[in-house]
């Protein structure tokens, strides 16, 4: 039985060294600017060791060094999915972009665009932890609103704790909010040099079919995707969206979802 649980364990630690030296080899490949090779192990790497907000922003460079914009800003987001606080991966993903060819009009209305930067700012786990700081807090604020005999720090308790509670809302809310757009894979990136949006799920026929191009990196929304098992070229569509005003058809073969 004891041999049984050494064997268990040092078998463990040998899982655990084999995973560590993929990195390494990542690593150590892109340091040698063998950036494919890097891609390949870092790949190797999420598959045996899982995913990491650092090992998808590692792989994001490597994409970049690559000349594959579309995958490396696919990557930087996979990256702020999972940390929203990562500063590097959200200093290149905006560099990145700042490149592309294409750069849709955000046609989002101004409190949205505010209460997505708040949000963007932390993880779901962290606002949740926020949120029941402030909860406390407000527990506080009621119990000195209660005992306290003194009329000033009624007061304060008070006003104070009707602030707290609806921060505290706000920020459940918040929670809730990044914890449902962490689990939503209905964003996706373009991951080939370039793409047609159609009116319908199906390559342009003629030259009243409305046709537009629009190039790697560019990010769009999925709203609904239908089979087409007689298209040669993608046996499915995706009906997207880039904003608010702009929706279409693309190949699903054509983007990858972040």
């Amino acid at each position: 039985m004891k041999g049984l649980i050494m064997f268990f364990i040092a078998s463990m630690l040998m899982a655990g060294a084999s995973a560590a030296t993929i990195g390494e080899m990542a690593d150590s490949a892109y340091n040698k600017e063998e950036y494919r090779q890097a891609i390949d192990l870092y790949i190797q790497s999420i598959k045996e060791e899982g995913v990491s907000a650092d090992v998808y922003y590692n792989l994001g460079n490597a994409h970049f060094r690559n000349d594959n914009t579309g995958k490396a800003i696919l990557n930087y987001e996979r990256a702020l999915r999972l940390d929203p606080s990562h500063s590097d991966a959200r200093t290149n993903l905006n560099y990145v972009k700042s490149k592309l060819i294409d750069k849709p009009e955000d046609d989002t209305n101004v409190l949205y665009k505010i209460h997505h930067g708040i949000m963007s700012m932390m993880s779901a786990n962290a606002w949740a932890y926020m949120a029941l700081a402030l909860f406390i807090l407000f527990l506080g604020a009621i119990g000195l609103y209660i005992f306290s005999s003194h009329v000033t720090y009624r007061k304060i308790g008070f006003f104070g704790g009707s602030t707290l509670i609806f921060v505290c809302a706000y920020v459940i809310y918040l929670a809730c909010d990044a914890a449902a757009i962490a689990r939503s894979h209905e964003s996706a990136v373009v991951i080939v040099p370039s793409t047609q949006l159609t009116s319908a799920p199906r390559g342009a026929k003629s030259g009243k079919d409305k046709v537009v191009t629009i190039h790697e990196g560019t990010r769009v929304e999925i709203i609904d995707s239908v089979a087409t098992p007689d298209d040669p070229v993608s046996p499915k569509w995706y009906n997207i969206k880039l904003n608010n005003s702009t929706k279409a058809w693309l190949r699903s073969s054509d983007v990858e979802r972040i």
